[in-house]
């Protein structure tokens, strides 16, 4: 695996964070120790994201290197139906019908088999 690939994540992860309301630029801008405008520049890609710029943005996060291998515990897949809470909800074991009625189906697919 390439920086160029963790670079990816990194910024992939921050923006996601920004979108979602758990981060602010100017939050991130002031724990990193650049202005506002750096920072927006450097999540759209108007300014390159060096490998010091992107070791602050890991301490700030308090993230590993070895937390972008793992892809999937930077963000949610953004088109995955499991992402709503109420997706998420469980009836109780004691729920009346078969395990399969218990569990939301996500959109587009079918509850037979």
């Amino acid at each position: 695996m390439y920086f160029e690939t963790l670079q990816g994540r990194l910024l992939k992860s921050v923006r996601w964070r920004v979108q979602n309301g758990e981060l602010t630029e100017r939050g991130l801008a002031g724990m990193v120790g650049i202005s506002q405008p750096h920072m927006h520049n450097v999540l759209k890609g108007a300014r390159t994201l060096s490998p010091a710029m992107a070791d602050r943005i890991l301490r700030a996060l308090e993230m590993s290197v070895l937390d972008l291998f793992l892809e999937e515990t930077l963000a949610p897949p953004t088109d995955s139906p499991w992402t709503d809470e109420a997706a998420l909800e469980v009836s109780s074991p004691s729920a009346a019908g078969p395990p399969r009625d218990r569990f939301p189906v996500p959109a587009g697919r079918s509850d037979s088999n």
